[in-house]
């Protein structure tokens, strides 16, 4: 690919996923007020999420070799719109709820099983966009791209809590907005982006499995880091209605601020930070823990809206610098011929974390509202006392 190409292609994933950021976050300020208006608790309201976030650590695999051998842009769009018609049949049987015509247990069922629908085919972005990105750099500027597209994804972090803020008309309004732009984004990369050349044959290679050792040390704190974010998202929003006894309108609006500003943080760490110094990505990782303790330790000790929002801030920071460190890291560990793969397997930590946080969180947030956040604190306590061994490691397996 020239250099053009290689640019054009760059600009046109990073747009794309900026609508992929949204789709992610734009649920979070919303399902847990929707969740108590429908009369669900909080246990089963985390396990929506938790369901889904399994779904997507078994399929991300998949979908990581599938574009190895079917090609990035397909693999993508399938993601794309896979998520805009997941997202329709969900929002459909959450509208069932709300109107009374599904309740109780099998209400909850029915969000399960469509939520798990949806995240069997929505899986397939990531782990497509940043094989793609990964084809696209080389290994000097690997860390660089990979923050790139942390910050194409943080600034849909930031507008997804912002669409969420149109629960004012209605709290499923934000979710039928999304599943329109999903599909245009969708369009837009079936007609602009182009497929790397060096990935237009089927490739057949072994399975790269997660105990690699070349990969361990990053696949253990990528699933620490993510279950602590998973954990936070979905439990931030009972934190913010109990502690300021908000409405479910106002919960969306006052924690999709904080969410707003947590991803402005993230964005500004990865747009900023880790392109102006260029770090290791294990160095960014030491850096990123010591933050995200201190963010968890604050959501467990302060009650008021703007400490709790605050919190969010750092913990946004930390996570800024410690996402292109876990993805740039495992992919540089590898061989270019396992760019697919390691991307499969990266991108599969996050929906793991995203399926031991919520239940972890939704167990110990009816126990105690602080118990989440102390849970969390120390679980990064422990990984940071680990650092030094698991950096040995990496050195050992350096390629």
């Amino acid at each position: 690919m020239g250099e053009f190409h290689t640019e054009r292609a760059k600009r046109t994933l990073l747009f794309s996923l900026v609508s992929v950021g949204m789709g992610f976050t734009v649920l979070f300020p919303i399902l847990a007020p929707l969740g108590r208006e429908m009369g669900l608790s909080e246990i089963q309201i985390t396990t929506i999420i938790g369901s889904s976030g399994l779904v997507v650590f078994l399929t991300s695999p998949i979908w990581g070799r599938r574009s190895d051998a079917w090609g990035r842009k397909r693999v993508l769009l399938c993601g794309l719109f896979g998520f805009s018609a997941g997202t329709f049949l969900f929002n459909s049987v959450l509208y069932l709820g709300l109107a009374g015509i599904l309740t109780g247990s099998l209400l909850f069922i029915a969000l399960v099983i469509a939520r798990v629908t949806h995240a069997s085919v929505m899986s397939a972005s990531m782990p497509a966009a940043n094989a793609y990105m990964a084809d696209i750099t080389d290994a000097a500027s690997r860390t660089r791209g990979m923050a790139a597209a942390g910050a194409a994804n943080n600034i849909g972090t930031i507008l997804g809590p912002a669409v969420a803020g149109l629960a004012v008309i209605s709290l499923l309004t934000p979710l039928w907005v999304m599943a329109a732009i999903a599909f245009l984004n969708g369009l837009f990369v079936w007609r602009f982006l182009e497929e790397p050349p060096k990935h237009q044959t089927p490739v057949v290679r072994d399975r790269l499995k997660y105990s690699d050792p070349r990969i361990l040390p990053f696949i253990i704190i990528g699933i620490a880091m993510f279950t602590g974010m998973g954990l936070v998202q979905q439990t931030m929003g009972f934190r913010f209605q109990d502690a300021l006894g908000l409405s479910a309108a106002e919960t969306a609006q006052n924690f999709g601020f904080a969410m707003m500003l947590s991803g402005a943080s993230s964005l500004f760490s990865q747009a900023v930070i880790v392109q102006r110094f260029n770090l290791a990505p294990f160095t960014l990782l030491r850096f990123a823990i010591p933050l995200l303790i201190v963010a968890f330790t604050m959501m467990a000790l302060l009650e008021t809206q703007l400490w709790l929002t605050i919190a969010m801030m750092i913990q946004g920071l930390g996570m800024g610098l410690a996402s292109p460190g876990f993805t740039a890291g495992a992919s540089l560990a590898v061989s270019p011929e396992e760019q697919g793969a390691v991307a499969g397997v990266a991108g599969s930590c996050g929906p793991l974390g995203f399926t031991l946080g919520p239940f972890i969180g939704g167990a110990l947030y009816t126990l105690s509202p602080t118990a989440p956040y102390f849970f969390a604190a120390g679980l990064f306590l422990i990984l940071f006392l680990f650092m030094n061994q698991l950096g040995k490691r990496v050195r050992s397996h350096a390629t």
